[in-house]
């Protein structure tokens, strides 16, 4: 495996989504009722980062797999997952090629945030071919991803994602003819404790008319595009996000 991008950013990761085990409740009731309507039981989190929604779909009574490229990544899940009394199986695995990994099929897969990180269209098509070989007949797929087409033609140079009394999280945005270099400046700023810390990935962009064209070379009968974790649909003239359910 390639050298661990998260290494010196894993532990300061959740620092702008709140405590772990918090969710924003509309996410919730998203995956809920989409699991309920598709019967969806056993989920594949195959880029679960620092564990954050295995927690979420354990608590919606799934049976909860993880897995992630990054060993960084996946110790800091283990903590936050054992820090709640949690025991869910993970293992270190890259997503071009999941089935070499797992022998089972699963009713869903997800991957939150980090198909960016495929250099290009040859290595996101693989990558959803391996997600489509671990889904069960009738399973789905759900990505997210950013920018957005809004985002994309705008162009924002800066984003403040958080600022608190004591954190501020700053994304400094430099844009490519397909692909955009978030650097992201975490500052600490309490009584205890003053310091940047800096950490930057170059993600591709991977726009809705790009990901329906893949999925479905990869097998997908059908592909949704949400704006939103309400359902509504996505508008590539105002939706700040970009959800993606690709069904088997």
């Amino acid at each position: 495996m390639n050298a661990d991008t998260y290494k010196d950013f894993a532990e300061r990761y959740d620092l702008s989504f709140g405590q772990f085990g918090e969710h924003d409740p509309q996410g919730v009731e998203f995956y809920r009722q989409l699991f309920a309507e598709t019967d969806i039981h056993s989920v594949l989190d195959c880029a679960c980062g620092t564990g954050r929604h295995l927690e979420l779909f354990h608590s919606l009574g799934c049976e909860v797999t993880g897995s992630d490229i990054s060993e960084a990544m996946m110790a800091q899940a283990e903590k936050n997952l054992a820090e709640h009394g949690l025991e869910i199986p993970m293992r270190q695995a890259d997503f071009h090629d999941l089935p070499h990994y797992f022998d089972r099929r699963f009713d869903a897969v997800v991957c939150l945030s980090a198909i960016g990180f495929m250099p290009d269209e040859t290595e996101c098509l693989k990558a959803f071919k391996s997600m489509f070989e671990v889904l069960r007949d009738g399973g789905l797929l759900v990505l997210t991803a950013m920018p957005t087409d809004r985002q994309w033609k705008e162009k924002p140079r800066f984003h403040l994602v958080t600022n608190t009394r004591d954190f501020s999280r700053l994304f400094v945005i430099d844009y490519e003819e397909h692909a955009a270099r978030y650097t992201i400046l975490d500052i600490c700023h309490s009584e205890e404790r003053g310091e940047l810390k800096v950490w930057s990935a170059e993600l591709q962009v991977f726009l809705p008319d790009a990901q329906e064209r893949l999925l479905k070379a990869a097998g997908f009968q059908r592909v949704d595009f949400y704006g939103s974790f309400d359902f509504t649909p996505y508008n590539k003239e105002i939706s700040d996000s970009l959800i993606a359910v690709a069904y088997k």
